[in-house]
């Protein structure tokens, strides 16, 4: 049995609902297949813990989402559909050992009175980059939202060289190759403001001497402090079910509970994909694939092109990620100052050595003996998301590494997630304790992810990468996920890829999907 629709698209993440969006307001037939048992892929919304309190499962933060240019184009629609945000004033945060703090709202003059407080050049180069910054967003923002081709890098530079001459191409070469050490050690002198914005690195493989990760504690810091933050009004899965009923309203189809055993291919050319259950859905115009790069052989097998096949198999991977999610009784008493319960975003993180250090340990298969935590408090912004009074943290334990081959601290023995959770979990509590004493008596309920389970709900979180995969240089920009097909296409017809193995990569602007979408249907 089979029935033929125009496209078929495997996987349910935000970017294949992002593409089948697209398609479907041109008129394609669109079907999307998913093998979990609810849409979303790492961008879904549940109560984990006690009735009544909604966590987040992996994403959190919508501000992509909401700033991109596929929300610019359907905002207005997906809001009929039940799409609401909850804005966020008192961004991000991060508190260290001698019991101050530094954060960044979206008042230019109460974030620069914070960091003049620990250096007033600080202060003023903050100002200085926040008035710099429009100019500046026009390139990189240009730069990541442009199709992965060669010649629409060329043209954003060109209109670079156009404004600022051969030595504004050269520093902002110069920028996109720099460190998040390099660019923060010489632009900012307090070690708080530049630990503050190197946290933001972590989230994304980019620890403080990662060539290239400088662009994003740039982009976080100044796009927080020009726009603010976007939560999801309820959860992050209101843009899930948002493009789903706009999907359905086209009459396309997601299907849960459909797990894609194979794509079909003839003579060279995708026709359509084969589930578990032995049905055939075919495709006139394309097979999308949302998959983690080695995923994609394993539903083709060899693509006949050696070098591509090889790049798939290749693709390295972050590490891992530990989600907490705990149902509490009450927000944290941040010991630094009560005004850290107004942020949606707290940072355990002190130093650019100790993330550099918690980094190394996880890549060397070593439970990070301080990891760092990142501390959500959604319902500081979105009060809906649990009962009345009560609160939800969404907790992020950065770096932990995939397969544990040990344990840096010398005193968790079990090297299989199942056992280590526990233990390392207390790891992180304890560090939360420090800065905010008497929280573990105010938990109601918790439940640990660990990176094992991450990649068990998703297979596309490797060893729970939330990132499907690294960005380092080497591994992005015309290099994701393999040189000569960062723009979705692959080497056999009608087969596409998406999601965040694919240029642009990992976050939740749907930056994947919808240029793929613009390539196949304009």
């Amino acid at each position: 049995m089979s029935e033929t629709l125009d496209s078929v698209i495997i996987g349910s993440g935000h970017n294949s609902l992002a593409c089948a969006v697209h398609l479907a307001s041109k008129g394609w037939n669109v079907g999307v297949f998913e093998r979990a048992s609810e849409p979303g892929g790492a961008v879904k919304t549940g109560e984990y813990t006690l009735p009544g309190y909604r966590h987040d499962w992996a994403a959190m933060n919508l501000s992509l989402f909401a700033g991109s240019a596929f929300f610019k184009e359907y905002g207005q629609e997906l809001s009929t559909h039940g799409l609401a945000f909850a804005p966020v004033a008192d961004c991000f945060s991060s508190v260290f050992p001698d019991g101050t703090w530094l954060g960044v709202s979206n008042d230019l003059e109460t974030t620069a009175k914070r960091m003049a407080a620990e250096n007033a050049d600080d202060a003023d180069t903050w100002r200085a980059l926040t008035a710099d910054f429009p100019t500046q967003a026009e390139t990189l923002f240009g730069l990541l939202g442009s199709p992965a081709k060669k010649r629409a890098f060329a043209h954003i530079l060109f209109k670079e060289w156009r404004r600022n001459g051969t030595g504004g191409v050269l520093d902002l070469g110069r920028f996109l190759l720099a460190s998040p050490r390099d660019w923060l050690t010489e632009t900012f002198a307090s070690p708080k403001v530049r630990a503050m914005l190197a946290a933001w690195g972590m989230h994304l493989d980019f620890a403080p001497d990662i060539s290239g990760g400088a662009l994003f504690p740039y982009l976080e810091g100044m796009a927080n402090q020009a726009f603010g933050m976007v939560l999801g009004q309820g959860g992050a899965d209101t843009i899930v079910r948002a493009m789903v009923a706009s999907i359905e309203a086209r009459c396309g189809s997601v299907t849960c509970n459909a797990e894609v055993s194979r794509v079909i291919v003839e003579n060279g050319q995708a026709r359509g994909i084969e589930l578990a259950d032995g049905r055939r859905i075919m495709a006139k115009k394309a097979v999308i694939a949302n998959v983690a790069p080695d995923a994609l052989l394993k539903l083709t097998g060899d693509t006949g092109n050696t070098s591509y096949d090889q790049g798939l198999k290749k693709s390295a991977h972050a590490p891992g990620t530990m989600m907490i999610h705990l149902a509490m009784d009450a927000l944290p008493d941040w010991t630094a100052a009560e005004d850290l319960k107004k942020f949606a975003y707290v940072h355990l993180a002190p130093d650019l050595d100790q993330m550099a250090r918690t980094y190394t340990q996880a890549r060397a298969g070593l439970l990070p003996d301080e990891p760092v935590v990142v501390c959500g408090q959604p319902t500081a912004i979105d009060p809906s998301r649990a009962p009345e009074g009560k609160h939800v943290l969404w907790l992020q334990v950065r770096m932990a590494p995939g397969t544990i081959r040990g344990d840096a601290a010398g005193t968790i023995a079990a090297t299989d997630w199942e056992t280590a959770a526990e233990p390392f979990a207390e790891r992180a509590l304890d560090i939360l304790e420090r800065y905010a004493p008497g929280t573990r008596a105010r938990i109601l309920g918790r439940h640990i992810v660990t990176p094992a389970m991450l990649e068990a709900d998703n297979p596309n979180l490797v060893g729970g990468d939330q990132i499907c995969g690294s960005h380092h240089l080497t591994q992005h920009f015309l290099f994701r996920p393999v040189r000569g097909f960062a723009d979705g296409s692959t080497p056999v017809g009608n087969l596409f890829h998406t999601g965040a193995a694919v240029w642009p990569g990992a976050g939740t602007g749907a930056g994947p999907g919808y240029l793929l979408a613009q390539k196949l249907a304009g």
